[in-house]
């Protein structure tokens, strides 16, 4: 229950007790369930997740939260938006946050540092690119060979070794084009130098012609003429594992049921929108994103349904972190595999499928 409304509640109940003395019982029992609201609110557990973004692609979260199934594992969730992998593993590390939402690659580039603390994968929540492919212009019928036909095809990719421009570049090449990673002797050329939360900016002072942006970006800037929705990126990279919640594992091992609780929580939030319809699910996504419609945030969320953009199980397979690995070899980021055990635990994930149970 909110602090305030709860206070309010309190203030009211003495003004109807000083009114009327003569009913002590009533008055007593209104007390009694402030009290019982109070006690409510301090046994919620607050837990700190840092974001690599605020982003409608995390809307079974977002869902969770607004349907009060974090409440219902006794969990009050503060949420801060990081902007990039990097800080949110930096983030943990350091205990300045309990929990992280971030790509998997991050994960990977850690485990490979033989930290003696590992960032570890509890509970994997997208599981295709969540970006979109704006230009300048429309283009009716858009498909990516159209990049290798123009004169120039300069598109703004995001930080290297972030899995939004290893992605892309990994659905260019595996497109048949011709690519050069800031390289302009190239006909189609992905930028790398400007960072992820500086690319919209970016694109609109005139850097680029093609910028990949997450949503509700994409659609501000369609709706304001600033650029066009040509395709999504997730519609043709398949399944990767594009963002999952962490922790570090000491952490994990001191707060197993926290974990637990919070997977439980996610997962309720995963079938929800697997199950729901964007109509349904805008109205609870909203609340985090005042700036955007309810209508244009119905198109948004049906464009994530559309590409399948989000898990229905928090489990992260072993086969999905192999596909990561190959994009990230790909892209020229990656030298060593990281064990699948070094980086994930599906401990808590699978109990959630086996004991949360659905009205």
């Amino acid at each position: 229950m909110n602090l305030f409304r709860s206070h309010a509640r309190k203030v009211m109940a003495g003004m109807l007790c000083s009114a009327v003395l003569l009913t002590g019982t009533a008055c007593g029992n209104q007390v009694q369930e402030n009290i019982n609201d109070e006690q409510q609110v301090q046994e919620l557990q607050k837990i700190t997740v840092g974001e690599v973004a605020h982003s409608i692609f995390y809307a079974p979260s977002y869902a969770a939260m607004s349907l009060g199934y974090f409440e219902e594992e006794g969990l009050e969730v503060d949420l801060i938006n990081l902007q990039g992998a990097d800080k949110v593993m930096t983030a943990m590390i350091s205990d300045e946050i309990q929990i992280g939402l971030a790509g998997p690659e991050a994960n990977v580039y850690t485990s490979l540092q033989n930290l003696e603390d590992r960032v570890v994968i509890f509970a994997q929540l997208t599981q295709r690119d969540g970006s979109f492919l704006v230009g300048r212009e429309p283009i009716e019928n858009f498909s990516l060979e159209m990049l290798g036909e123009l004169e120039r095809a300069e598109i703004i990719g995001g930080r290297a070794g972030g899995a939004p421009e290893m992605t892309l570049e990994y659905v260019l090449k595996t497109n048949g084009l011709d690519i050069g990673v800031d390289d302009e002797s190239k006909p189609v050329n992905v930028r790398t130098d400007i960072q992820f939360a500086a690319m919209g900016g970016s694109f609109l002072s005139g850097e680029g012609d093609f910028v990949t942006l997450f949503e509700p970006t994409a659609t501000q800037f369609e709706k304001e003429g600033k650029g066009y929705i040509l395709t999504a990126i997730g519609a043709h990279c398949g399944n990767i594992p594009f963002t999952a919640y962490s922790a570090a594992q000491s952490y994990i091992d001191a707060n197993p049921d926290v974990i637990q609780r919070f997977t439980n929580a996610v997962y309720k939030g995963q079938q929800y929108v697997a199950t729901h319809s964007a109509e349904e699910i805008a109205p609870l996504v909203q609340p985090y994103f005042e700036d955007i419609s309810l209508e244009d945030m119905v198109t948004v969320v049906q464009r994530y349904k559309d590409i399948e953009a989000w898990d229905t199980t928090p489990v992260l397979e072993p086969e999905a972190l192999e596909k990561l690995m190959d994009v990230m070899t790909l892209a020229g980021q990656l030298e060593e595999r990281a064990a699948y055990s070094d980086i994930v635990t599906t401990e808590f994930a699978e109990k959630a499928i086996e004991t949360v149970k659905f009205e």
